[in-house]
């Protein structure tokens, strides 16, 4: 039996920014974009980081697709938790967890998301591992960006 069309990712990553701070970094959602370039039509119903706001945009990674996705946040606790629900070409449920540690926060992240598209769930038929290679490296790539922007912007 194949494996269902899902992503699923579990990381932890170090910032040298205290919990606080780096909360205050990403309330920035004005600069996602400039940030992430992988992120297009982006825009939020409802505030920032806050139970109930609504993150709408398009993810255009380095394939060939786009994906139309939301993220609803369903608890927001500053500066330590954010829950989200995924719709749209993703679907599924998102974490973050921030503490204290090492010279700054760790942040552990945390989503399974069932792919929608069509094109998608077929490749992930007979494609799954290098689907969530790609994925991973894409994350771990976004990641060492927004670290390199939060140390010059320090």
């Amino acid at each position: 039996m194949p494996a269902a069309p899902v992503i699923a990712y579990r990381r932890e990553h170090e910032f040298a920014l205290a919990p606080d701070e780096l909360w205050g970094r990403l309330e920035q959602v004005d600069q996602y974009e400039h940030w992430f370039p992988w992120l297009e039509e982006f825009r939020v119903d409802g505030d920032a980081l806050a139970a109930g706001a609504v993150l709408r945009g398009v993810v255009s990674p380095p394939l060939p697709y786009r994906m139309r996705i939301e993220i609803e946040l369903t608890r927001c606790e500053a500066p330590t938790a954010i829950d989200a629900l995924v719709r749209g070409d993703l679907k599924g449920e998102a974490q973050l967890r921030a503490r204290p540690g090492g010279a700054g926060t760790l942040v552990e992240v945390a989503w399974t998301v069932e792919m929608m598209q069509r094109p998608m769930r077929v490749a992930s038929r007979f494609g799954h591992p290098l689907l969530q290679w790609g994925h991973d490296r894409v994350v771990e790539i976004t990641v060492a960006v927004f670290r390199r922007r939060l140390e010059a912007a320090g």
